[in-house]
């Protein structure tokens, strides 16, 4: 083991520790290995994810036949004046 890839968690809520015992005793494996097995695991969901940009992609644009434009003036509408004597 490389000295560089340890870790030590301090003030493990008791049951929590427990837990981890009896579901590492459950699969036959060590706390060790069961603790880096749940960080793979979380790791692996947590880069699956897709940003909302990713999705919207997927699912609209150009490619897809939805052609969506900005808005130019994002709701300004710039104030007219009337001139002295008109109403």
């Amino acid at each position: 083991m490389v000295a560089g890839n340890v870790i030590t968690v301090r003030d493990i809520d008791p049951g929590d520790k427990s837990w981890i015992r009896r579901e590492a005793e459950h699969h036959g494996i060590s706390m060790e290995e069961y603790v880096r097995r749940l960080i793979g695991e979380r790791r692996k969901l947590s880069e699956g994810r897709r940003k909302p940009s990713a999705v919207f992609r997927r699912y609209f644009g150009p490619e897809h036949g939805v052609e969506l434009s900005l808005p130019r003036s994002h709701g300004y509408r710039s104030a007219a004046f009337a001139e002295d004597g008109e109403a």
